[in-house]
């Protein structure tokens, strides 16, 4: 995920302090150096930072930490504290007829966060449209429509007309039955005179509710200058921030919601329409820190089940815990893991398994792991029926046949098995578990820095 190189520098900073019951004068002004280079790596605004940093440093000195509470723990939790601070609470976004113009420069994702946004609002069952404006951009109709098609969504565009401001107002007209309207505009390679002078006409047209500001993360310094002259323009009522699984820094785009006195409204974290999420602070912020984020996880999970349930209706997940674990339940389960988006971004989810766990891991371990499922996928797609749902039925000679015919070597399909049974015994443990033993073993994780409500919450491992 971006900013990953922000959390992975922050947690080497805070780990200095491992082992640490009190905190010095000496151990604080490193820890603030340390975390001051961090951020200005990652672009965010000089300013800022030291704002930042000096309360930072202030606190560390000032409060004394909970008893029991280690020295890292204690700054941890301020440094916590202090990023939710900056971002600030997720932009107000009702779910109620509203519209919505999205403004940015040529190249920060509009057009496909258009179509994200729609998708997303269908989900809370709401009609949305997406309107696209775009004459300038050539391919610009094409794409907005192809997007619109994946994510069910209505569309409207005019690929003859070139004046924006009509495409617009017919927009509007055309799909007044929807719920929701997201406006889509041209963007420059730079902030230029037309640019300006026509967003501002396709808002007089529009009059939207709400006017967020779409920024690709990697946009570094140049956050700032972007952000104040679309928040002088249109006025910014938030910004979505793209392209969340790119290696690029992200601090800008921490930046322009400072400059634009805004909020985040929602994360682009990948390239399909539903690689969308609402920003919610605690959860992004803990993610970022390696505490996890287990309201998010929860969230993927519960989806991505259902998308997959939907395409193989013979399929429910919660028969596995009820009867036997079949290959056929475990490519189920590796088809919705997919779902779920990239694998590293799923352990920034889990309590643990985030953060510093991942940064130990060697670079290519996350593709290592995909293309042991892709394998893994390939050999199961050459198994026939009776084997996938009797694996113990596969023995020498099946194993020989089986990697023949799926084009992968018998030590490959003998992993699988072992996979396969190691799960099984997983869920054999689950299945003799009562509702109270899960509550417990939940409660352990979010104790572990998840947070059940998206991050600390409040609670986490510092107490209240």
């Amino acid at each position: 995920m971006v900013l990953d190189n922000l959390g992975s520098s922050l947690r080497s900073s805070l780990d200095k302090l491992q082992g640490k019951s009190r905190l010095d004068e000496d151990d604080v002004e490193e820890i603030v150096r340390e975390i001051q280079r961090s951020l200005l790596s990652a672009d965010v605004d000089v300013s800022l930072v030291m704002d930042l940093s000096s309360s930072i440093e202030e606190r560390a000195l000032n409060e004394q930490p909970p008893g029991g509470t280690s020295a890292r723990d204690h700054v941890l939790k301020i440094v916590y504290e202090e990023l939710v601070g900056l971002i600030g609470e997720s932009t107000d976004i009702p779910l109620e007829p509203q519209t919505i113009l999205l403004a940015g420069l040529q190249g920060s994702g509009k057009t496909t966060t258009a179509a994200k946004m729609a998708w997303w609002f269908s989900t809370k069952g709401l009609r949305p449209a997406v309107i696209q404006t775009d004459t300038f951009r050539p391919g610009a109709y094409d794409q907005a429509k192809q997007m619109c098609e994946r994510a069910e969504v209505e569309f409207y565009g005019d690929p003859d007309e070139e004046d924006p401001v009509k495409i617009a107002r017919e927009g509007m007209e055309a799909t007044e039955s929807a719920d929701i309207h997201i406006v889509d505009t041209a963007g420059r390679h730079a902030l230029e005179d037309a640019l300006i002078a026509e967003i501002e006409e396709i808002e007089r047209a529009v009059d939207p509710d709400r006017s967020l500001l779409v920024l690709d993360a990697a946009i570094g310094q140049g956050a700032k200058d972007q952000a104040r002259q679309f928040d002088d323009s249109i006025g910014i009522d938030g910004v979505v921030i793209t392209k969340l699984d790119g290696t690029a820094k992200g601090g800008g785009a921490l930046t322009a919601v400072n400059e634009t006195d805004s909020s985040i409204g929602f994360l682009g974290t990948g390239e399909t329409v539903q690689d969308i999420e609402r920003f919610e602070p605690n959860g992004f912020i803990s993610r970022l820190l390696g505490m996890g984020d287990l309201k998010q996880l929860s969230e993927r999970v519960e989806r991505a089940m259902q998308e997959t349930q939907d395409e193989d209706d013979d399929w429910d997940p919660e028969d596995i815990m009820k009867g036997s674990f079949t290959l056929k339940d475990m490519q189920k389960q590796m088809e919705a893991m997919n779902r779920m988006g990239p694998l590293d971004q799923v352990l920034d989810m889990i309590p643990g398994l985030g953060g510093g766990f991942k940064d130990q891991l060697p670079d290519d371990a996350m593709d290592v792991t995909q293309d042991r499922m892709r394998a893994f996928d390939v050999i199961m797609d050459s198994m026939t029926e009776n084997e996938l749902e009797n694996p113990r039925t596969v023995g020498a000679s099946r194993v020989r046949r089986i990697a023949r015919g799926s084009g992968k070597d018998e030590e490959t399909v003998q992993q699988l098995l072992e996979q396969h049974k190691m799960m099984e015994q997983t869920i054999k443990q689950f299945q003799g578990m009562g509702d109270g033993d899960m509550q417990r073993m939940m409660k352990k994780l979010q104790n572990q820095g998840g947070g059940g409500g998206g991050g600390l919450g409040g609670m986490g491992p510092f107490g209240d």
